[in-house]
């Protein structure tokens, strides 16, 4: 199935869930935000939101810092 994620279309098996995507992509799930169609979702819900073909996904990093 076909997605965007941040942006950019991405062929990827038919079913992933949330948290099977971050982990084919080597993303940490503690350390991002997950967006899917608009929708923030809560951590919680990475293992229980399948992706469909066509969903966009933006994944943003947190980054800590500043003194």
């Amino acid at each position: 199935m076909e997605l965007m994620v941040n942006g950019k279309k991405q062929a990827l098996p038919e079913g992933l869930t949330v948290t099977q995507l971050l982990a084919q992509l080597k993303v940490v799930p503690e350390r991002v935000v997950v967006e899917v169609n608009l929708d923030i979702l809560k951590r919680a819900q990475f293992p229980q939101v399948t992706l469909k073909p066509g969903d966009q996904v933006e994944i943003v990093q947190m980054i800590g810092g500043g003194a």
